[in-house]
């Protein structure tokens, strides 16, 4: 597995450039910002991931460590190949797509060109805890976009804006460690119990009245 290069650029395109490595001239695919940072006759230092095929080996190249993690989680996500992977990267940066994915940004991924309202969601729902941005610290409050995310799901369930919104602050006041992982599902999957619970103890009390 090659997992860094460092040589001579000799060629820098639109979507690749290649290295010389003691002679060996190496093809990276990279995004427009790690080319950018690439001079032909200048020496580079890129990480790497390598993925191969049956019928090909094909290296993509990235400006540091952060890119190359993110976009190596993304190949996790089902329907999510280097291409795509790629593209988000070229989209948005490492921190903006951990964000995205911990507080449940769809819209954020359905920007990147190859991917439809359905994927962003699979995307947000399978990254949930497994993309967390940097610094997060456990007992910090619950993002606004984050709620947003949990309100409209809800709303768009039949729920009211007033009694989802109740609902997802209690449910995030019983459940601070969801709420401070910022799992959408999660929170979602619990704040629909409460809703189920609460309804059906007022249908209770309606009969015994």
């Amino acid at each position: 597995m090659i997992s860094s290069l460092r040589g001579v650029v000799s060629h820098v395109g639109l979507s690749s450039a290649v290295i010389d490595v003691h002679g060996l001239g190496m093809l990276v695919q990279a995004t427009p910002q790690t080319l950018a940072t690439l001079r032909t006759g200048s020496e580079a230092f890129v990480h790497t991931a390598m993925i191969v095929r049956e019928d090909s080996m094909t290296l993509y190249g990235f400006s540091d460590a952060d890119q190359r993690e993110v976009f190596e989680i993304l190949l996790g996500v089902s329907g999510v190949g280097p291409r795509i992977a790629l593209a988000v990267l070229a989209v948005h940066t490492p921190e903006a797509i951990r964000v995205a994915a911990s507080t449940g940004d769809d819209k954020a991924f359905s920007k990147v060109s190859g991917i439809g309202p359905k994927g962003a969601r699979r995307i947000v729902l399978e990254l949930a805890d497994k993309l967390v941005p940097h610094g997060t610290a456990e007992n910090s409050p619950v993002s606004p976009r984050w709620q947003e995310q949990v309100l409209a799901a809800m709303t768009g369930l039949g729920w009211s804006e007033k009694d989802a919104t109740a609902a997802i602050d209690d449910t995030a006041a019983e459940h601070p460690d969801v709420a401070a992982a910022g799992n959408v599902g999660e929170i979602l999957k619990l704040t629909l119990r409460r809703l189920g619970n609460d309804g059906a103890r007022a249908a209770s009390r309606r009969k015994a009245g």
